[in-house]
C-alpha cells in the first residue's frame, strides 16, 4: 500500500516557477513510487483565509484511509499547524513536514490574526507527532527568527537549517527527501 503525503502550498501565485509550484515538481519527481503524492490548490492562495484553507485541509483528510505525511510550505505550514493544534483529525500521522513557515505574530511585520497560533499550541497537538522544521538562512520572505521561534516552542522537532536555499527552495530539498523516507 502506498503512503500518502498530502503537500499545503504556501500563498501568492502558484502558477509555473511560483510559489511553491517548484517544490512541488521536485518533489512528484524524486519520490519513489510507493508514495502517493497530492498537492491540492489551495482557495484564493492571493489572499487567502484561514477558514477556507481550513475547510479545504479538512477535505482533504477525510480522503485519507490510512498513515499521511504532511508537508507544509510557508502559509501552508502555518495552516497545518494551526489545524492540527485546534481541531480533532483522527488521523495517523507520520510526520510533519514545516518549510520556511511563518510565525504569525512574533513582531509587527508578521500580524494576521486568524493565521497566529494559541500561546499553548505545541502542547496542542497530537502526541507522538514527529515534526521537522527547515529554513534557511538567505530566506528574503520570511525572516530566520520565525524558525527560530519554532525551534523554541517545538523543542522536540528535528530542525534542519540551510545558507542558500531561499524562500521557495526551487531546486527541491534533498534533506526532506531523506527525511521522509527515514520515517
Amino acid at each position: 500500500m502506498k503512503k500518502h503525503v498530502l503537500f499545503i502550498h504556501s500563498a501568492g501565485p502558484q502558477e509555473h516557477n511560483e510559489g511553491s509550484s517548484n517544490l512541488i515538481t521536485c518533489l512528484q519527481k524524486s519520490l519513489p513510487e510507493k508514495y502517493k503524492f497530492s498537492a491540492p490548490a489551495m482557495p484564493q492562495p492571493e489572499n487567502p483565509n484561514y477558514q477556507s484553507w481550513k475547510d479545504t485541509v479538512k477535505k482533504e483528510f477525510s480522503e485519507i484511509e490510512d498513515e499521511v505525511i504532511l508537508i507544509g510550505h510557508s502559509l501552508g505550514g502555518s495552516v497545518l499547524l494551526k489545524y492540527l493544534s485546534e481541531e480533532s483529525c483522527g488521523l495517523s500521522i507520520t510526520g510533519l513536514f514545516l518549510l520556511g513557515s511563518p510565525y504569525w505574530g512574533l513582531d509587527s511585520n508578521w500580524q494576521f490574526e486568524e493565521f497566529a497560533l494559541s500561546e499553548d499550541f505545541a502542547a496542542r497537538l497530537p502526541r507522538r507527532l514527529q515534526i521537522f522544521l527547515y529554513h534557511s538562512l538567505d530566506d528574503n520572505v520570511v525572516p530566520f527568527s520565525h524558525f527560530e521561534h519554532y525551534v523554541q516552542k517545538l523543542p522536540d522537532a528535528q530542525t534542519r537549517r540551510f545558507e542558500d536555499y531561499g524562500h521557495l527552495f526551487k531546486e527541491g530539498v534533498p534533506e526532506l527527501l531523506c527525511d521522509i523516507k527515514s520515517l
